[in-house]
């Protein structure tokens, strides 16, 4: 008797933590991304949701601005001292300073608040593929694990190493730890060196935004980028965009 092959295992669904105050909208926040297939877990402040994303592991972290106790951008500030998992602000003061702050923070990309469900998991969804970009096999390369990088997957731009293969940024050979949004940006950086990048194109091709989005997000990140890899690195082009250096 001839015996069946296994059926293949079920995908892991994606698991996301909200901390959102309103207690209307995280319940219905929850419900709606549940409908598409999201496992969900919820906090009305800070201080319990830094203590549900200690405890436990979640691929994506949905935050508001206005917490009690440790509002939201303390909590991306906390969370970005151990990890570099995705993180969605909500701000229900879009052109604030709330924005701002919470990108310098840390987070990769924001929606305003009243959100379309639609809205959010497109956001959701752009930040999850963008973290397919997370370094896993150069983890593996540091700890003797993965093979060695080739020479096509190496690119150099003065004390700067990018590992392409194994996804790792390193400057002098001291290993720099990017967020999932900030490697690729630095990627598409380096896809174009000498090339001015206008705001937008950097919005469509690492934000995947399809509409005119707000440049703030690519501003900030670029910031980041320069405290961790050098500021003479990444040029501003005034009234344009930003140059990467060869």
């Amino acid at each position: 008797m001839s015996s069946s092959a296994p059926a293949p295992a079920s995908p892991r669904p994606v698991r996301v933590l909200l901390v959102e105050d309103d207690e209307l909208m995280r319940r219905s926040f929850t419900v709606a991304l549940e409908r598409y297939g999201y496992q969900m877990k919820a906090a009305a402040d800070g201080l319990t949701g830094l203590e549900l994303f200690r405890d436990d592991s979640f691929d994506l972290l949905i935050l508001d601005v206005m917490l009690p106790g440790l509002d939201g951008i303390g909590l991306c500030r906390r969370v970005r001292e151990t990890s570099l998992v995705p993180i969605l602000m909500m701000s229900a003061r879009g052109d604030g300073l709330d924005v701002v702050a919470g990108l310098e923070a840390g987070a990769d990309d924001y929606v305003v608040k009243p959100v379309d469900t639609y809205v959010l998991v497109a956001r959701i969804r752009s930040l999850l593929r963008r973290a397919t970009y997370a370094p896993a096999s150069g983890t593996q390369r540091a700890t003797g694990e993965g093979p060695p990088p080739s020479e096509e997957d190496l690119l150099v731009f003065g004390d700067l190493t990018i590992d392409t293969g194994g996804l790792e940024v390193s400057v002098s050979g001291n290993p720099v730890a990017l967020t999932p949004t900030e490697l690729k940006l630095l990627l598409e950086f380096a896809a174009h060196p000498g090339v001015v990048l206008e705001r937008h194109t950097l919005l469509r091709n690492v934000w995947e935004y399809g509409w005119d989005g707000d440049s703030r997000v690519v501003d900030l990140c670029v910031q980041r980028l320069r405290r961790k890899l050098g500021r003479d690195r990444i040029e501003t082009v005034r009234g344009f965009g930003y140059k990467f250096r060869r």
